[in-house]
C-alpha cells in the first residue's frame, strides 16, 4: 500500500468549537504519536462507521507526524505534518477533488496521561475559512466529549513513486545533458541513448514482473495451504464415516508356504 509524503494537517490556533491548539500541544503530540500504541485513523467528516463496506469505514492511518515551524500571515507559528498509509478509495477520492481538507481529532488527555494525542483524521470539504460554521461538529462524533477537531488545512497528497519509474526517469534526464551532437557523434549517440533507455525500460519491466510474481506465489501458497487443509477434513470424515471402522488384520497362521489338496 502508498504511503504520502508529509503534509500539514494543523497549525497552532484556533479550533472549531471555540478553543486553541497550542504550540506546546503539537510539541506533545509529536513527541507522543506512536501508531504501535494507538493508530489514528483516517475517517470520513470524522465519522466512524460500524460495518466495514460503509461509505463511512477507515479510509487509511497516520503512521507518522512531525513538528515544524512555518511562515503565515500573521508570523512564525508551529505546524503538525503527519504522513499517511491511504486506501485506494482515498487516493481516488483525493484524485476527484474531493474531500481535500484535514482535520486533527485530539483527545486531551489520552489514557489518564494528562498529554494531548492524536487519536483521529478527519477528511472534509468544509475548508477553515471565515464565515463558515459548516466544520462544528457535534459531540457525537467525537470518541469523547473533551476531544476537539482542528480547523481544517488544504492538503493535496503526494505519493513516493516505484523506484523502477524514478530509475527511467533519471536515465531520460540525464541523457538529455549530453544530446547537442552533431554528425557521426550524433548517430552514435542516438544508438547508446536508444540503448540505455532500452535497458532502464527492461529494468523497470523486471521489477514489476517481480512484484507481479510474488503476488502469485503468494495467491498460490495460499491456494496450496487451502487444498490441504480441505484434504485434511476430508480426511477425517472418511476415517469417522459409517462402514470404516477397523479392519480386519492380516492372517499369520501361515508360513508363507503354497498347500495343494491331494
Amino acid at each position: 500500500m502508498p504511503k504520502s509524503q508529509f503534509f500539514r494537517v494543523a497549525t497552532e490556533g484556533a479550533t472549531t468549537d471555540g478553543r486553541n491548539i497550542d504550540r506546546a500541544t503539537i510539541e506533545q503530540i509529536a513527541a507522543s504519536y506512536n501508531p504501535k500504541t494507538y493508530g489514528a485513523r483516517i475517517w470520513l467528516e470524522h465519522i466512524r462507521g460500524i460495518l466495514p463496506d460503509s461509505q463511512f469505514k477507515a479510509y487509511g492511518d497516520v503512521i507518522a507526524v512531525k513538528a515544524e515551524e512555518v511562515d503565515t500571515d500573521n508570523g512564525k507559528k508551529l505546524a503538525l505534518f503527519a504522513q499517511i498509509e491511504p486506501t485506494p478509495e482515498l487516493i481516488a477520492i483525493n484524485k476527484a477533488k474531493q474531500k481535500l481538507y484535514t482535520s486533527l481529532e485530539i483527545q486531551p488527555d489520552f489514557a489518564d496521561s494528562a498529554q494531548p494525542y492524536l487519536v483521529g483524521l478527519g477528511v472534509t470539504d468544509s475548508p477553515a475559512s471565515l464565515g463558515t460554521d459548516a466544520l462544528k461538529f457535534s459531540a457525537s462524533r467525537k470518541q469523547q466529549s473533551a476531544n476537539l477537531f482542528t480547523s481544517a488545512v488544504e492538503v493535496t497528497l503526494e505519493f513516493d513513486e516505484p523506484h523502477g519509474t524514478k530509475l527511467a526517469d533519471a536515465v531520460k534526464n540525464l541523457l538529455s545533458r549530453f544530446s547537442n551532437k552533431s554528425g557521426a557523434d550524433a548517430a552514435q549517440f542516438a544508438d547508446i541513448s536508444e540503448a540505455v533507455e532500452a535497458l532502464a525500460g527492461h529494468v523497470v519491466t523486471v521489477n514489476d514482473n517481480y512484484a507481479d510474481a510474488i503476488k502469485r506465489l503468494d495467491a498460490a501458497e495460499k491456494a496450496q495451504k487451502a487444498t490441504q487443509d480441505e484434504l485434511a477434513t476430508f480426511k477425517a470424515q472418511m476415517d469417522e464415516a459409517p462402514g470404516n471402522g477397523p479392519r480386519r488384520p492380516a492372517a499369520t497362521g501361515n508360513d508363507g508356504a503354497v498347500q495343494t489338496e491331494f
